[in-house]
C-alpha cells in the first residue's frame, strides 16, 4: 500500500483539504507540484529541505518521497556550522526551498562543501508524471537529533516504520477522514512533519497548519483534532475565549515534553477535553499513548501503541518491576523504529541491546495497569542522592501543585555528601520561598525528595520543542554558569 494514500484518490478532495499558513492546495494540487519535484530529485542520494512551516516546504517533503528519495530536513533556525555538517553527512544532493527565498547560512553551507545544487519549489507547477511506490524499506528521511554530546546524529527512519506508527496513532485516536487536524508544529521533526503532515496525507484527515501555533490561530482554525506542544497548551489555557472556542473539537493531542498537570487540568476545564498524551522519540516514532476511547491520566502517557513492546530494565540489567513505584530505564521493540544512525555503527551499538531493543535512554515508571509515567532522561532526570533513585518528574510534579508555582524543573547537582543535591528552578506565580516549597514537597513526597535548593526564576531554557534544557540548568546549579 502506498505511504501516502490519500493522494491516490478515493478520500475526496476539497480545495483546501490543506491549508498551510493561510495557502489552500487540494490533494491534486499537491500531487501535481510534488510530481515536479519528484522527477528533479529522482535518483539523488538524499533531499535536504529548508524545513519553514510554508507550502513549500510540504510540496518538497511529498515530492522526494514520490521520487523514493530520502528526505532530510534542515531546521531553519540552525546555524550555519549546524547545517553544513547535516549537508555533508546526510550526502544530500540538493537544497529544497521556496522560490525567492533567501536560504542564509544554507547556501554557505552548499557552497562550502560543493555539490549542492540549491532547487527552488513553486507550489503553482504542476506535472501529471507519476512514479512507482518505493520499496516498505527504503528510507524515507534522514532526522538529525538535537546533537547535546556532539554534532547531530542522522536517525534513519524507513518508510514502514512512518506507515506502522500512523496506522497504529489512528487506531488509537479514531483518526480518520472526517477529522480536520489543526496544528502550528514546526516541519522538521517527528511531530510536525511525520504526525502532523504524513498523518493527514495518509488518513484522508484535512489538514490547516497555523504557520505559528498562537491561541488565536487555534481557536479560529475550526478543527476536530489538535495538536500541540506543552507550552501551546499553555498558553492557550492562559487564554479562556480562545480555549473555549476548542469545545467542539473532538481529541487535543499534547506530545514532544511532559505536559504540566494544572495545564492539563485547565485545558480539560475549559474546553471540556482531557488531553491526550503520548510518548516517543525520533529513532522509535510514537510508541506509547492514550486512548481516544480510553482512561486520559494527568502524567501519563498511557499504554503502547498496537505492535509495541516496552520494558524497565534497572543499571544491572536487571528487569524492573511494573509496581507504579520502580524506575528504570525505558527500552522499546516494535515496528516503528528506526533501522540505525547514518555513518554511526559506534552509536548503534551503544543503542541497541543484544537482543534486539531500543535503549532509549529515558527513566519512567509502569504500573501494573500498564499505563506509563515518564520520569524524564537518564542522563539528568534519574538523581542519585544519599543512596536514593529518585525520579525529577515527580518532584517537578509536586511542585506544580502549589498554586504559587507556574512552572518547575529539577535537576541533581553535584554534592559531596550526598552524590547528587535535589535543585529545583522555580517559575513562581505569587509569593512563595523556597523554604515554603522544599516543605510542601516533602509533605506530599518522602522527605528524601525534598529539594535542597530552590531557585526562583523568571523562565525556563527550553528548545524549539518546548523541553527544558536541563545542561544548562545543571551548569548553573553547579556554578558553572
Amino acid at each position: 500500500m502506498a505511504l501516502l494514500t490519500a493522494l491516490q484518490g478515493g478520500f475526496g478532495d476539497a480545495a483546501d483539504a490543506l491549508r498551510i499558513d493561510g495557502r489552500a492546495l487540494s490533494r491534486e494540487e499537491l500531487l501535481g507540484a510534488a510530481s515536479v519535484v519528484a522527477a528533479r530529485v529522482a535518483g539523488a542520494p538524499a533531499l535536504a529541505v529548508l524545513a519553514r512551516p510554508t507550502a513549500e516546504t510540504v510540496v518538497a517533503v511529498v515530492g522526494g518521497l514520490l521520487a523514493g528519495v530520502p528526505v532530510v530536513p534542515l531546521p531553519p533556525d540552525s546555524g550555519p556550522k549546524e547545517r553544513e555538517h547535516i549537508l555533508r553527512d546526510s550526502g544530500a544532493a540538493l537544497l529544497a526551498h521556496a522560490v525567492g527565498e533567501e536560504v542564509d547560512g544554507a547556501a554557505d553551507a552548499a557552497a562550502g562543501r560543493g555539490g549542492v545544487e540549491l532547487l527552488p519549489v513553486d507550489p503553482a507547477e504542476r506535472s501529471t508524471a507519476r512514479h512507482a511506490e518505493p520499496p516498505a524499506d527504503a528510507t524515507g528521511f534522514v532526522l538529525y537529533t538535537s546533537g547535546t554530546t556532539g554534532a547531530p546524529k542522522g536517525a534513519v527512519i524507513p518508510r514502514a516504520a512512518i506507515a506502522a506508527d500512523l496506522d497504529a496513532l489512528a487506531a488509537a485516536w479514531q483518526w480518520s477522514a472526517d477529522d480536520t487536524l489543526v496544528h502550528g508544529l514546526p516541519l522538521f521533526h517527528v511531530h510536525g512533519l511525520l504526525l502532523g503532515v504524513l498523518g493527514a496525507l495518509r488518513t484522508g484527515s484535512r489538514l490547516v497548519h497555523t504557520g505559528r501555533p498562537t491561541p488565536a490561530g487555534y481557536a479560529a482554525a475550526g478543527g476536530s483534532l489538535y495538536f500541540g506542544v506543552p507550552t501551546v497548551w499553555s498558553r492557550l489555557a492562559g487564554d479562556p475565549e480562545a480555549a473555549a472556542r476548542l469545545s467542539g473539537a473532538r481529541l487535543l493531542v499534547s506530545g514532544s515534553a511532559p505536559l504540566p498537570v494544572p495545564v492539563f487540568e485547565k485545558l480539560a476545564a475549559l474546553t471540556g477535553h482531557a488531553p491526550i498524551e503520548r510518548y516517543g522519540m525520533t529513532e522509535s516514532l510514537i510508541t506509547v499513548s492514550t486512548r481516544a476511547d480510553g482512561e486520559r491520566r494527568p502524567g501519563s502517557v498511557g499504554l503502547p501503541l498496537d505492535g509495541v513492546r516496552t520494558r524497565l530494565v534497572g543499571e544491572d540489567g536487571a528487569p524492573v518491576p511494573r509496581d507504579g513505584e520502580s524506575v528504570g530505564e525505558l527500552q522499546v521493540a516494535g515496528p516503528t523504529l528506526f533501522s540505525g544512525y547514518l555513518n554511526r555503527p559506534d552509536a548503534d551499538a551503544e543503542a541497541w541491546t543484544p537482543d534486539g531493543w531500543f535503549r532509549t535512554g529515558d527513566v519512567a515508571v509502569i504500573g501494573e495497569d500498564g499505563f506509563h509515567r515518564i520520569v524524564g532522561r537518564a542522563s539528568v532526570d534519574l538523581i542519585k542522592s544519599g543512596g536514593y533513585r529518585i525520579g525529577a518528574g515527580e518532584v517537578e510534579a509536586a511542585l506544580r501543585d502549589h498554586p504559587a508555582v507556574a512552572d518547575a524543573a529539577v535537576v541533581g547537582a553535584p554534592d559531596e555528601d550526598l552524590g547528587q543535591a535535589i535543585v529545583a528552578f522555580v517559575i513562581p506565580d505569587g509569593a512563595v520561598t523556597g523554604d515554603q516549597l522544599t516543605a510542601f514537597v516533602a509533605e506530599r513526597l518522602s522527605v528524601h525528595k525534598r529539594p535542597r535548593r530552590v531557585v526562583l526564576v523568571p523562565e525556563l531554557p527550553r528548545n524549539a520543542l518546548g523541553k527544558v534544557l536541563k545542561k544548562q540548568l545543571l551548569a548553573q546549579a553547579a556554578g558553572r554558569d
